[in-house]
């Protein structure tokens, strides 16, 4: 299938598109990588009647660290996510999470703010900045708004977006470099969305106990989920295989997946388990944030 009609529109500034998604209100869609809206309008899943094409804002693709936190451009590709020298020493998680994403063609055309716009449950960049308690930039004519990533995904692909309103930054905080992160995920194909996904960011004591924990889980309802029960079980254990077994379990009692007759709660209950396990063990193998 083919669109249906639409009106296309390429703005050269931020204020420009601004101004276009302010006064095109609900009939526009703004495209950025457009790996998810491109085949939705090709199957007219959604069908905008304007096309705000944001490739030509060059200025909201970049990596900007900070003392505290590192502040990511919306535009920003998810192969620069995986690859740039600043994500890999400063948000590891995110790195390795990102190298994750379809394939390789994939990763150079998707982006940060589109992947959150988007907020499909599987997708690994939502979980990612739920888990590492992000905060998503978000302007429009009016002004600027900043939401935690755990108040901007609403339920499966609903975000706070209010009309006229874009992404364009997300705000992690900086990893430590006595940080130890780990993403596991199961999917049925190499390049498909997963099924379940984990995320782990930790520290530990001199003595190699657990100090601090953040632990998320995507797909496992309509939006990533922070595992807080198990990372409040985690303070003061050790860090070892043992260990790993059993906040593997608790992760799995904490969760209420629906069912479906293609991923049984039962099954993704199981996958809960075993990518949590997985990704404690890697973290807990980790002395230092991998550069």
């Amino acid at each position: 299938m083919k669109p249906a009609p639409f009106s296309y529109h390429r703005p050269r500034e931020l204020a420009e598109a601004l101004a276009l998604l302010g006064r095109l209100g609900d009939t526009a869609k703004p495209l950025a990588g457009g790996q998810s809206l491109g085949p939705m309008m090709n199957m007219r899943i959604t069908r905008p009647e304007h096309l705000v094409d944001l490739n030509d804002l060059i200025d909201l693709d970049y990596v900007r660290p900070s003392a505290d936190i590192v502040e990511i451009g919306a535009m920003t590709r998810h192969q620069r996510l995986a690859t740039s020298v600043e994500t890999r020493r400063d948000l590891p998680l995110l790195a390795e999470a990102a190298a994750t994403i379809g394939h390789y063609a994939i990763r150079w055309r998707g982006t940060l703010g589109g992947s959150l716009s988007h907020a499909d449950p599987a997708a690994q960049l939502p979980l990612v900045a739920v888990t590492l308690g992000a905060d998503i930039v978000l302007q429009s004519t009016i002004g600027t708004r900043v939401v935690a990533a755990s108040k901007f995904f609403l339920s499966i692909m609903t975000v706070d977006l209010k009309p006229g309103e874009l992404v364009t930054a997300v705000r992690f905080p900086r990893m430590g470099a006595r940080a130890s992160t780990a993403f596991e995920m199961f999917s049925l194909r190499h390049g498909d969305f997963a099924v379940v996904s984990a995320a782990v960011s930790l520290t530990r004591d001199a003595s190699g106990a657990i100090e601090t924990l953040r632990l998320g889980m995507g797909g496992v309802a309509p939006v990533p989920q922070r595992l807080t029960a198990v990372e409040t079980a985690a303070m003061g254990s050790p860090s070892n295989a043992e260990m790993a077994k059993s906040f593997a379990e608790l992760a799995a009692n904490s969760v209420s997946p629906e069912d479906d007759t293609r991923v049984p709660a039962e099954f993704r209950r199981e996958l809960v388990k075993d990518v949590t396990m997985r990704a404690l063990i890697r973290a807990f193998e980790r002395k230092e944030v991998p550069v």
